[in-house]
């Protein structure tokens, strides 16, 4: 299967779903906004569709938001560091890594770090724990495809010129105008307390219920994962 421009794989990412969406897409798009990134599916779709003059990326993972500031600026030396990463990829270093503290990393070793993980762990998960540790365990991959450097120079250049930061989606309501088009597609975000049990940090109703804060009479484009999409009847 063609891959559309991502480089990471998400819960909820929309890569094999895409071509569904084509009908429910307006036939301009000048201003972009996405406030759940996740592995940028949707966004990549965008900008090879429509170009727009502007795109705000943003998600409130940090690891994920500098992750691809660091495809968007540094690839090369992101590629470099996958490629040690690989060579030395075993059960025993993934623990080693997953041990790590990513802050105490440069950003490229942060970006290599959540890509090489994000490729090797189960079923390409990403959840941590109440201290924000990632907590999942080794995938056990004969031969894992822990990174593309087309698809990273491609999604590089896709990249250049975008908007990429840590906020959060009230953030984007508060900047958006009128014709703006923003998908909103939230996750919930998983992580264990000290018992071991999962918890979630985020529930997509959070998001119905701080609309009712908003004027959305502004003609904002806006898509809800957990309603019902329509085809778009464009004026």
């Amino acid at each position: 299967m063609k891959n559309n421009g991502t480089f990471v794989k998400w819960a909820g990412g929309k890569s094999q779903l895409i071509e569904q969406y084509k009908p429910f897409f307006p036939k301009k798009i000048d201003r972009y906004f996405e406030p759940f990134l996740g592995s940028g599916a949707v966004f990549f779709f965008v900008k090879k569709n429509f170009n727009p003059k502007e795109i705000f990326l943003s998600d409130i993972n940090e690891e994920l938001i500098i992750t691809f500031k660091v495809v968007r600026d540094k690839v090369e030396d992101l590629i470099k560091s996958l490629m040690k990463r690989k060579q030395l990829n075993s059960k025993e270093y993934f623990y080693k890594v997953r041990k790590e503290k990513s802050q105490e990393l440069s950003d490229v070793e942060r970006a290599s770090r959540l890509i090489y993980l994000n490729k090797t762990c189960y079923n390409g998960l990403y959840r941590v724990n109440t201290k924000g540790e990632f907590n999942v365990p080794f995938g056990k991959y004969k031969n894992p495809s822990i990174f593309d450097e087309k698809i990273l120079r491609e999604a590089s250049k896709l990249l250049k010129g975008a908007n990429i930061e840590v906020v959060t989606f009230d953030t984007i309501l508060n900047t958006a105008r009128k014709g703006d088009f923003i998908y909103f597609d939230p996750e919930t975000i998983v992580c264990m307390d000290e018992d071991g049990v999962e918890i979630s940090l985020f529930r997509p109703s959070k998001l119905s219920e701080r609309f009712k804060n908003y004027d959305i009479t502004k003609n904002f484009q806006i898509w809800l994962k957990e309603e019902k999409p329509k085809p778009r009847k464009d004026k």
